[in-house]
């Protein structure tokens, strides 16, 4: 299997680390996704990462759904059994990819427009969901037990990218979510070469 990614994305870091964790062997390719190389959009029609490229020639897309799908090659060792532990699991990984959907929209708002058409009130609007979501992680953060599932996976990423892209913005009145990463990286100690990075 190959896994196309991009060393920045939190969504690419999320599955990338749950590979790592269930040890699957898949060969993580860098990709430009502006470029749209050709071993991206012809597997992929909406170019993004991470795409999982199977052996079959099968292209997954979408990080919870390749989630899913490594969860189900696995055994079923991703996610809890049971069903209330796994709605936890599923819903810490939804609310974490939301705040990663508002922080990544704010960037590309800032990044793609010039600086005098760039739209303070979406930037405004996205940074509200971040910080609701951030407190709430705070007031709820999950346990860390012996096993890692999704959820724990997408907080790892979405605090990673933070840290990259919104240093000294969010840490304030959250000790115990900005805490969390190193708690984490004791479950799994290959969190600094994964996470997300420029």
């Amino acid at each position: 299997m190959k896994l196309l990614y991009s060393p920045a994305s939190p969504y690419s870091a999320k599955v990338r680390m749950a590979a790592r964790y269930l040890e699957i062997e898949a060969e993580a390719v860098q990709v430009a996704t502006g470029d749209e190389p050709a071993l991206l959009v012809d597997a992929n029609p909406l170019g993004k990462i991470p795409t999982l490229l199977l052996k079959d020639g099968t292209a997954l897309y979408d990080s919870r759904m390749i989630m899913q799908y490594l969860n189900r090659i696995s055994g079923k060792t991703l996610y809890p059994r049971k069903d209330d532990k796994r709605t936890e699991a599923e819903l810490l990984e939804a609310l974490c990819d939301g705040i990663t959907d508002a922080a990544i929209t704010i960037v590309y708002e800032r990044r793609m427009r010039p600086e005098e058409k760039v739209h303070q009130p979406i930037i405004d609007r996205q940074w509200r969901k971040v910080t609701r979501g951030l407190d709430y992680l705070e007031a709820h953060l999950p346990k860390t037990g012996k096993s890692l599932h999704g959820g724990h996976f997408s907080l790892a990423a979405l605090l990673a990218y933070l840290m990259l892209r919104f240093p000294g913005q969010w840490e304030e009145g959250r000790p115990a979510l900005a805490a969390w990463p190193a708690k984490f990286e004791k479950r799994f100690p290959d969190y600094p070469a994964i996470k997300p990075q420029a």
